[in-house]
C-alpha cells in the first residue's frame, strides 16, 4: 500500500469518493461485506473494490476478516471513528438547515442514568415537546459506562451521567449538574425499616440487587462494602433494569441501593422507602456530557438549556 504522508489534506480528500466513506460506515455497522454492498446498493466485488481503493489511499489496512465478521483494524478504528464523526455532523448540519425554514424538526437522542430521569431528563421533556412538537425524541436508560459509550459511537446527542474509568474527560464537556447520596431502598413493611440505624455488615446476609461492575454505584457501594471491611462473597443478582429492580424489591426482603432522588420517586409512589443507614455514600455529580470540539445539533442545543435551567432551580 502506497503512503498518504506526501499528499495534502486536500489532496487525500479528493482522492477519497463518498462511496467509499458510506461502505466504511456500513462495515462498522454490518460487519458483512455482503450485506453492506447490499445497503450501498452495489455488487460485492464492487464493494471489495471500493474499500481496497480506500486501504490504498489511506495507505493502512481498515478491516480483517474473523469468525466475528469483518471487524477494523487498529487503523480502522481511527478511521472508523472519524467517518462516524462525519456522517454525525452531516446529519446536525441538515436538521440546523431545515430548522432555518420550517421551525425545529428532526430527532433528539438522550442516554440517562435513572437517576437523572425523575428529577431532570421527564420535566425537561415535557417542556421541551410543548416548544418543539415536531422533533422526535428518544431516550436511553442505563449505567453510565454503557451511555457513554453509546455517545462516543455517536448513537446518542448528549448523556446525563457520571464519566467513568473507562472514558477519557478531554474527549467530552463535562457540565456537573447535581449531587447526591446513594442510600440502601427495602419495600414497603420490611423489617429493617423498624431499627432506628442500620449498618452494612447488617446486610452481610441480604440478598442484593446491585448493577453489573463498572457502574459508578457499583463501584461506589464496593468501595463501602471494602471501607466497612466486608470482604466475604455476597447473594448478588445483577441488574442494570430500574423497572427490574424495583419489582424484585416489592415483592421480597432483597435490598438495593438507589440515588436519594430516585428513591424519593419511588418513595412519592408508595413502591420504596430508604433504610436509616449509618454509613454515607456519595456519588460523583451526574453531569450533561458531549463530545468536546463538536456542535450539538439543532434538537439537542434546544435540550440543553432546560436540563441546565432545572439543575439549577434544584440548587436554589
Amino acid at each position: 500500500m502506497t503512503g498518504m504522508t506526501a499528499l495534502t489534506d486536500a489532496q487525500l480528500l479528493l482522492r477519497l469518493r463518498t462511496r467509499q466513506l458510506l461502505l466504511i460506515r456500513l462495515l462498522d455497522v454490518e460487519h458483512h461485506l455482503g450485506r453492506a454492498a447490499i445497503a450501498l446498493n452495489i455488487s460485492q466485488p464492487a464493494a471489495t473494490k471500493l474499500l481496497q481503493q480506500a486501504e490504498e489511499t489511506l495507505g493502512v489496512r481498515l478491516f480483517q476478516r474473523s469468525a466475528r465478521g469483518m471487524l477494523p483494524t487498529t487503523a480502522g478504528e481511527v478511521v472508523v471513528r472519524y467517518v462516524r464523526t462525519l456522517f454525525s455532523d452531516f446529519g446536525i448540519m441538515r436538521e440546523e438547515l431545515a430548522a432555518l425554514t420550517s421551525g425545529l424538526k428532526g430527532h433528539l437522542r438522550i442516554g440517562s442514568v435513572p437517576g437523572a430521569v425523575p428529577s431532570l431528563v421527564a420535566p425537561a421533556l415535557i417542556e421541551y415537546k410543548r416548544r418543539h412538537p415536531n422533533v422526535q425524541v428518544g431516550v436511553i436508560e442505563d449505567t453510565s459506562n454503557v451511555i457513554v459509550h453509546l455517545l462516543e459511537r455517536g448513537e446518542v446527542d448528549l448523556v446525563l451521567g457520571r464519566l467513568t474509568d473507562q472514558h477519557v474527560a478531554g474527549g467530552y464537556d463535562v457540565s456537573p449538574l447535581s449531587e447526591e447520596a446513594l442510600v440502601v431502598v427495602v419495600r414497603q413493611g420490611h423489617p429493617l425499616l423498624a431499627q432506628s440505624s442500620v449498618s452494612l455488615k447488617e446486610l452481610i446476609s441480604a440478598n442484593w440487587i446491585m448493577q453489573p461492575p463498572g457502574a459508578p454505584q457499583r463501584t461506589r457501594l464496593d468501595a463501602a462494602l471494602r471501607e466497612a471491611g466486608i470482604t466475604r462473597q455476597l447473594n448478588i443478582t445483577e441488574t442494570s433494569s430500574t423497572v427490574l429492580t424495583t419489582a424484585l424489591l416489592q415483592i421480597s426482603d432483597m435490598v438495593a441501593v438507589m440515588p436519594t432522588s430516585l428513591a424519593a420517586h419511588y418513595g412519592r409512589l408508595g413502591a420504596l422507602r430508604a433504610l436509616p443507614l449509618n454509613t454515607p455514600m456519595r456519588l460523583p455529580a451526574i453531569s450533561l456530557i458531549t463530545p468536546a470540539g463538536r456542535p450539538l445539533s439543532a434538537a439537542a442545543a434546544h435540550f440543553a438549556p432546560l436540563v441546565r435551567a432545572l439543575a439549577q432551580e434544584g440548587l436554589n
